[in-house]
């Protein structure tokens, strides 16, 4: 049977106002079973029934936090998990989702890293956990306006499922969301990069994992890194800017000892050098078994003020629902299951 959610808005069935209906059902209401779409015809809902699920999950799991997130991690039909993460704030409603099983960047730092790869999600799949979420917090789905590809998953790796979902994502039948509030992260994938310039239809941000400004750390760091030098990222990024005229987030996990020293403070101002860009800094959010520490908040600072001097859009991200396992893979890593498939 047919996730009907894979699908673009466009090419949803039923014709004209029932076609409407249906998606106002799915996207403004949350709706998740035909049966509940009253306007629409008895022999409408039993054909879609006969053809299409709703649902991408099998069993769904949250963990809230303190601070107000909530961690979800789903079953997926086949047993595989993964995870995504609801961010409540005054002005907004984020969601940061996954667009893999696993990932096979393997950040050293990551719990989804340590996981390995299992399989690429279907934009449905993606697009479900927005729905999801919206149905656990008991919320329209058009309420959260905000999303990052970026929790499990290397998304320039899945590039067609994930260009897919956005454009179910910014489709103004379906969530309408605006292209200025989803945010793509990518660890650097050069070629993948390129071609998001050339999306001329999303418009979506860009930011991207560097982790260090120096290769020796950053393969340190990702061992998958020597695929792409950190001169292929930012010249990919320079061509970016070029063709979009956006701005880029340069995401930097700050690790004790590792990669906060002040001259990589120095050399990562002079790889951004004629590049629009704006860094986070982000404190590592730990996870048992990781190796890694994070920065103390002392060199935190002290990199964050040596960014600054050098002239470096920079601001310090804090990371929320530690208490809840926020992090990425920090719960899908304790079950055997979340990549094998096995349930």
């Amino acid at each position: 049977m047919e996730l009907l959610l894979d699908l673009h808005p466009d090419a949803y069935p039923l014709d004209g106002f029932r076609r409407r209906q249906l998606l106002d059902w799915v996207y403004g209401q949350g709706v998740g079973e035909f049966a509940a779409m009253t306007n629409l015809p008895a022999a409408a809902r039993a054909e879609l029934s006969g053809q299409y699920t709703l649902n991408p999950f099998r069993d769904i799991e949250t963990v809230r936090s303190a601070d107000g997130s909530v961690k979800y991690l789903f079953t997926l039909m086949d047993g595989r998990q993964m995870e995504a993460v609801y961010m409540p704030y005054l002005d907004r409603k984020t969601i940061c989702v996954s667009t893999m099983v696993g990932c096979p960047a393997r950040c050293a730092f990551c719990a989804t890293g340590k996981m390995g790869f299992g399989r690429n999600l279907t934009p449905g799949e993606i697009v479900g956990q927005v729905l999801a979420v919206a149905g656990g917090e008991d919320i329209a789905p058009r309420e959260i306006r905000n999303l990052v590809f970026m929790g499990m998953g290397e998304a320039m790796l899945n590039y067609d499922n994930t260009m897919q979902a956005a454009r179910i994502l910014l489709h103004p039948e379906a969530l309408g969301m605006s292209k200025r509030r989803v945010t793509l992260s990518t660890v650097g994938i050069a070629k993948g990069i390129r071609r998001l310039a050339e999306e001329d239809d999303l418009g979506i941000k860009l930011a991207i994992s560097l982790h260090a400004p120096d290769e020796e750390t950053r393969q340190r760091i990702i061992p998958t890194g020597a695929a792409n030098s950190i001169e292929e990222i930012m010249q990919a990024a320079r061509e970016y800017q070029a063709v979009t005229g956006r701005r880029i987030t340069m995401e930097y996990t700050m690790l004790r000892g590792l990669n906060d020293a002040l001259w990589q403070a120095d050399l990562l101002a002079e790889r951004l050098r004629g590049l629009v860009s704006h860094v986070n800094l982000i404190p590592m959010n730990p996870w048992d078994g990781s190796g890694f520490e994070s920065s103390t908040e002392a060199q935190i600072q002290a990199f964050y003020d040596r960014l600054e001097a050098r002239g470096v859009d920079v601001s310090v991200r804090r990371s929320r629902g530690k208490d809840a396992g926020a992090a990425c893979g920090q719960l899908a890593l304790k079950r055997p299951q979340a990549v094998s498939g096995v349930a």
